[in-house]
């Protein structure tokens, strides 16, 4: 249980310190493929005990096999009135939560469609549906370990790497044991990214798509293909393939929300999606000191502000990386993407674990470790379910932020800055 934080917290270290002493010895390839699977089935029929978020995916695929729009009704709006449109309403309502139903629905049509096909083939079950779902999850990770083996290889780094996703503790307890589809997401994203090494982009702009499709997360990255469109002889932009990569994606993905498309779709999903900048606050970091700075200056807590504030300086974070920072290459493409996501979640004003799931994978085709130190110690924000009231230990979340900072500062900023020193004074 969420409230058992300490003994989760011993455990999960121990399973960290394991997984790396596996990786590290390099076994045989397929038998940890394997072993990544079977770890991964030993959750099948458990019930999720770390996220209640799995309560509302089982309503919007249950409301969709009913003929409803699950983007234009908050579960309030039936149960509140007496009407219980879908099997087990009372208890799914119950579940998932009073933030969850007094809200719509943000989740994106192809995660809609994994919910929909929990619904398809257990439409009376909650356990039932867990399990397709659970089953979809691993079935993507598979995916995943499948084309990220053959990007690694493509790009001359050592397939091994790719157990640092797939039997890292976070990423089993996260994704498939807590069934957060940023597995999904990462598989259509990771597939995209090989069909762009071998120049299938168009492809490539379509499963991308896919990807937005599951999550909005890679939406933000797609200002970084600009210079990745840049021809290395005359590093001029390749517009026409640049304008039919953004017009596929652009066309797939209203083909995606069409289904669900209407006015009132736009004005609830546009309402929904700006809540978590200036409703939500979990487990940040900068934002955190920017609210504390103006509890100081004000005496009241300015997330009105502030989470408007902090998006636009994400924004041209990922601009400059997008029309200043040269990434013609595949692994300088993923290096931007991994600082932008980065610095976008040091910026938002909520950062549940499951979010540093793309920076694990991303990880991967880099030299940079801090991703895998933030999987390690963002587990200390479960400490705040130790607690009746589930608030947080700010000086715990202080330690889990100054553990990640040092190494993101010592990695991506004075690391480089020594090379240089040194290769000048050579």
């Amino acid at each position: 249980m969420r409230a058992d934080a300490l003994p989760l917290i011993g455990i999960y270290v121990t399973l960290f310190i394991l997984t790396f002493q596996i990786i590290k010895r390099q076994l045989d390839f397929r038998l940890l493929v394997v072993f990544s699977v079977v770890v991964r089935i030993l959750f099948l029929s458990a019930t999720p005990n770390l996220s209640q978020d799995f309560y509302r995916f089982i309503w919007d695929g249950r409301m969709i096999m009913e003929g409803f729009n699950p983007y234009l009704y908050t579960p309030d709006s039936f149960i509140l009135n007496g009407k219980f449109p879908i099997a087990q309403a009372q208890t799914l309502y119950n579940g998932m939560g009073a933030l969850s139903a007094s809200h719509f629905t943000n989740y994106p049509p192809i995660n809609q469609l994994c919910f929909t096909i929990a619904a398809f083939f257990s439409s009376k079950s909650i356990l039932g549906a867990v399990i397709v779902m659970r089953l979809l999850i691993i079935a993507a990770d598979i995916g995943a370990i499948y084309f990220g083996k053959k990007l690694l290889k493509a790009l001359n780094m050592p397939v091994h790497r790719i157990f640092w996703y797939a039997l890292n503790p976070f990423i089993i307890i996260e994704l498939t044991g807590n069934l957060h589809f940023e597995g999904v997401m990462i598989f259509f994203f990771i597939w995209s990214l090989y069909l762009l090494q071998i120049n299938k982009w168009k492809w490539a702009a379509f499963i991308l798509a896919c990807s937005v499709s599951v999550k909005l997360i890679p939406l933000m990255l797609l200002p970084l293909f600009y210079n990745y469109f840049k021809r290395a002889d005359t590093s001029k932009i390749s517009y026409s393939k640049l304008i039919m990569f953004y017009t596929v994606i652009g066309l797939s993905l209203i083909a995606f929300f069409l289904p669900f498309f209407s006015m009132e779709f736009i004005d609830n999903y546009s309402k929904t999606v700006g809540l978590w900048f200036g409703n939500f606050e979990f487990n940040a970091s900068i934002y955190y000191l920017a609210r504390a700075i103006g509890y100081s200056i004000t005496g009241y807590n300015e997330i009105a502000i502030i989470g408007k504030v902090l998006p636009i300086i994400a924004i041209l974070i990922i601009l400059s990386f997008s029309f200043i920072k040269k990434h013609m290459q595949l692994p300088q493409l993923i290096t931007s993407m991994l600082l932008v996501l980065t610095c976008y979640l040091f910026l938002s004003t909520t950062v549940h674990p499951w979010y540093i799931a793309t920076l694990i994978i991303c990880g991967i085709f880099t030299n940079y470790k801090f991703p895998l130190v933030w999987s390690l110690v963002i587990i200390l924000s479960y400490l705040a379910y130790t607690n009746a009231s589930n608030t947080e230990n700010l000086w715990i979340i202080s330690l889990e932020y100054i553990i990640v900072f040092a190494v993101f500062i010592w990695e991506v900023l004075l690391k480089k800055s020594l090379s240089i020193k040194d290769l000048k004074l050579d």
